[in-house]
């Protein structure tokens, strides 16, 4: 009989799950690290929420764990790449909190806009100062949307009821999408410009980090009020504090900060500053809901072997797992090329598989590819989830089999669709395990994947390997393998380094000034 951890506070409906399907479980909330890492070897699963950190160092200890199930979306405390180093699945519960989390941030927009905070303290200190707390009315108020996925069409939604004008910026939202949701899609400068109230509905990950800097909310309209209920890290905090303090912003209400738990945040006390601690998916109903979610998920695993949004895997039976799991692996490398060298709007998405990879079963592979084209928007994003994500957004998704014949025993394509026009990366695998590039927008090459490499696109003139080792060089990134291809002598070329240091900036901005070359981009697989 598997056993299961519950190491946090989680609704009754979860263990009566587990019980009801055959399974063992234990709950024992509260234990200390040491504690935890000293019982969780007897365990196949652990099912947590956002109290328990599932380290490195407890996965190590973990020696029998299979499954880890995180009730809610965000997994910041699972080191995700150790739990998949050990071999152990880990799943979400992507979708179990939305309207919860949509419904926070409109009462926090209220709370804005009609001070009741400080009115609520004044009145119950017995002042009764009805003329200072002077609101505003949400109606026909501009609501600006940064990130407009789950979350934020909900929110859109409950806003446009409110008889606001809601405008969103998010670089997957297509024009028609907009048009269903009944807002506009505007660029990030054009949302700051024009907002009225600003909330936050994005993951936090390196392009969204600090997403409002400094800079970013001198361009606000003065009086703006700032809403985040996503994640701490996407606005910065000093300068908000300052925007606050200069009387530029008008109002800001966090449900999360950079640190958690926020104990000291030199934003409290602020004139117009309104917390919360972390409670989005603080409601009765939404941890009934992600419980029952994360326990029929483990239960499904851990009996069937079923595999639902899970961060790490995809959607697979038992039978297939083996055959399919190095085309995925191939599948997620180039969808992750393609996802961070791609910059226009992406709407279509076309999966071609020729040879071997004909045969199997398409649909993990191009759940695969998904998630890797759309892992650089959003860390709540898997194999499972992607393609209902790609349909939200009305990303045209296109599957394609050929049974002619290939230069490679088996060949994986993957072709993204924009406003531009069509790029492709193509890929094959090695003794049927190892994955390799075969070709980059038309260009051939012959590649492996390294966890980091750098693209470069150059004029193939002579010198230019030279300067181009040489600046790397001096800056102290060592080279690990070289890949070349062009598409005639002289002609445009691809280069593709893996390296065993990260690239800073400062560096990239030295390589594009190196004569000949025309794209350079640091890539993270």
């Amino acid at each position: 009989m598997p056993k299961v951890l519950i190491s946090d506070k989680m609704s009754p409906k979860a263990p009566e799950i587990f019980r009801a399907r055959g399974i063992e479980v234990h709950e024992k909330t509260g234990l200390s690290k040491d504690e935890l890492a000293a019982i969780i070897g007897d365990y196949d699963g652990l099912a947590i929420r956002s109290s328990t950190k599932a380290t490195a160092a407890l996965i190590a200890a973990a020696k029998n764990l299979k499954v880890i199930g995180r009730a809610g979306i965000g997994v910041d405390n699972v080191d995700v790449p150790a739990a998949s180093a050990a071999g152990v699945v880990v799943m979400n519960t992507p979708f179990g909190n939305s309207i919860t989390t949509a419904e926070h941030a409109i009462a926090l927009m209220f709370a804005l806009a009609r001070q009741l905070p400080e009115a609520d303290a004044s009145t119950q200190a017995g002042k009764w100062e009805k003329n200072r707390f002077m609101g505003v009315e949400l109606t026909a108020k501009t609501l600006g949307l940064i990130g407009a996925g789950n979350i934020g069409s909900i929110v859109a939604d409950r806003a446009l009821g409110l008889k606001m004008k809601v405008i969103a910026y998010d670089p997957f939202l297509t024009p028609e999408r907009a048009k269903d949701m009944g807002v506009e899609k505007v660029t990030l400068d054009d949302l700051l410009a024009k907002a009225d109230f600003i909330t936050l509905h994005t993951p936090l990950t390196d392009s969204t980090r600090n997403i409002l800097s400094a800079e970013a909310l001198a361009k606000t309209k003065k009086g703006v009020r700032i809403i985040n209920c996503a994640r701490g890290g996407l606005i910065d905090e000093a300068a908000l504090k300052a925007g606050l303090d200069s009387g530029h912003i008008g109002g800001a209400a966090l449900d999360v900060f950079v640190e958690e738990p926020a104990t000291a945040s030199p934003l409290f006390g602020t004139p117009g500053f309104i917390s919360t601690p972390h409670l989005g998916a603080s409601t009765d109903e939404a941890q009934v809901n992600v419980a029952i979610q994360v326990a029929e998920q483990m239960a499904d695993f851990l009996l069937t072997g079923g595999v639902t949004n899970a961060l790490n895997m995809p959607s697979l039976s038992a039978e297939d797992a083996p055959k399919l799991r190095p085309y995925m692996a191939l599948a997620e490398k180039l969808g992750l090329i393609v996802g961070q060298l791609e910059t226009a709007e992406i709407r279509g998405v076309k999966v071609e598989v020729e040879g071997a990879a004909a045969q199997l079963n398409i649909k993990p592979i191009t759940g695969a590819v998904l998630a890797g084209v759309m892992r650089s928007f959003s860390d709540t994003v898997n194999m499972v989830n992607a393609p209902f994500l790609a349909r939200e957004r009305n990303i045209e998704v296109a599957e394609v089999r050929h049974e002619r014949d290939t230069d490679y025993q088996t060949l994986v394509r993957v072709t993204v669709r924009t406003p531009e026009g069509e790029r492709s990366v193509a890929g094959t695998l090695l003794g049927s395990q190892f994955p390799r590039l075969v070709e980059i927008f038309g260009i051939k090459v012959e590649a492996d994947f390294s966890e980091r490499m750098l693209f470069i696109i150059n004029e193939d003139k002579p010198g230019f390997i030279g300067r181009l080792g040489t600046t790397l060089g001096e800056a102290g990134v060592n080279i690990g393998t070289f890949h070349l291809g062009r598409r005639g002598a002289g002609a445009e070329a691809i280069l593709l380094l893996s390296v065993d240091q990260p690239i800073p900036e400062q560096l990239l901005w030295n390589v594009c000034r190196l004569p000949g070359v025309k794209t350079v981009k640091a890539l993270k697989l």
